[in-house]
């Protein structure tokens, strides 16, 4: 039995203090520390045996006194500095200093590239070798990978799936030296003055044009550019992409956020003598996606209408899909991406 706690290291000090903690937080978490200290402190536990309480309540009085003598601790690392700060300096600083600390090899490659769009992660999984396209992919969050695999061309998507079977043996440091590689191809891209990709602005645009503008500009972009048309479409959101975008488990909580005067005007001009046959396919999709009871209400609020003009319906139309966008943006929403129309390559 070990005592007289004047006796024992440091370290011997820390096993004690983790041990204790131990009883009480079962679920304690050591991975932050580095691999030596993580193995040191597993050496010193195998070695302890058995120590008297009055040694053991020493040295938890002694810690507990160190700790009390502590101004203020600071950020352990370059990601944890930029954690406290928040938003309270630019995104471009924030970008910047993280890329630095990956490029110089001090930080963490892969937190680099966890916070990088998705399509700048595209081109990676592009131009890079199909088994490190498949390292990056088991990196990245599931959703993140979703969002991303949707971007590459299918056969190039299907490989890379394939590949990630292979990746199960990578050890550490090959994964670091991946993450460096693929951080210097992402600083080797061409960065754009303007924000944004293309498409996604052109398709934000047509989100706030009118139906009749926004066919023609889709009709003029197929004839000049039949891709790019197809990443416009992927980028707009109207009332009638609601049951393609949307999920059906979704719309109750959509309809809990918008005007229910404006909602049951746009679902009766939906049906009505000027509605288009996908504006109604969208009433009977949320008429579907609601309880019977709801349903039944918004049936008879709607019969209960009587000449609502075409202005009202597209302003309820509008409000219906601003608050659908804003839920998204919020992150309160997941809108799936649209697939590629047939005979069209995405």
């Amino acid at each position: 039995m070990m005592g007289m706690m004047a006796g024992f290291t440091p370290r011997q000090k820390a096993a004690v203090v983790v041990r204790v903690l131990l009883e009480d937080e079962r679920d304690l978490s050591l991975e932050a520390l580095p691999n030596d200290v993580q193995a040191a402190l597993v050496r010193e536990l195998a070695g302890m045996g058995m120590i008297d309480r009055r040694t053991r309540d020493g040295i938890v009085a002694e810690f507990c006194d160190t700790l009390e003598q502590v101004g203020v601790t600071f950020p352990d690392g370059l990601s944890d500095a930029l954690a406290l700060l928040g938003g309270r300096i630019s995104a471009d600083c924030a970008d910047r200093l993280r890329r630095a600390a990956a490029l110089s090899g001090d930080g963490d490659p892969w937190e680099r590239l966890m916070a990088l769009p998705a399509e700048p992660l595209a081109d990676l999984a592009t131009t890079e070798a199909v088994e490190v396209a498949a390292v990056l992919f088991s990196r990245l969050p599931p959703a993140r990978a979703a969002e991303v695999l949707a971007l590459l061309p299918p056969a190039r998507a299907r490989r890379i799936a394939h590949a990630m079977s292979l990746t199960g043996g990578v050890e550490a440091a090959a994964l670091r030296r991946i993450g460096l590689a693929l951080v210097q191809a992402v600083e080797a891209m061409p960065r754009p003055a303007l924000s944004g990709a293309p498409a996604e602005k052109v398709g934000e645009i047509l989100n706030h044009a009118t139906a009749a503008m926004r066919d023609e500009m889709l009709a003029g972009l197929d004839a000049e550019d039949r891709n790019f048309a197809e990443h416009v479409r992927r980028s707009i959101f109207t009332w009638a992409s609601i049951p393609q975008r949307v999920a059906a488990k979704d719309i109750p909580r959509v309809l809990r956020q918008v005007d229910q005067a404006g909602l049951v005007k746009a679902m009766a001009g939906a049906l009505g003598p000027q509605g288009l046959p996908a504006d109604a396919a969208v009433v009977e999709y949320i008429l579907s996606a609601v309880p019977n009871r709801m349903a039944d209400a918004l049936r008879d609020e709607m019969d209960g209408l009587e000449g609502v003009a075409f202005a009202q319906v597209e302003a309820g139309m509008a409000a219906t899909v601003g608050a659908i966008r804003a839920m998204a943006a919020a992150g309160e929403l997941e809108l799936t991406v649209p697939e590629p129309e047939e005979g069209k390559t995405a």
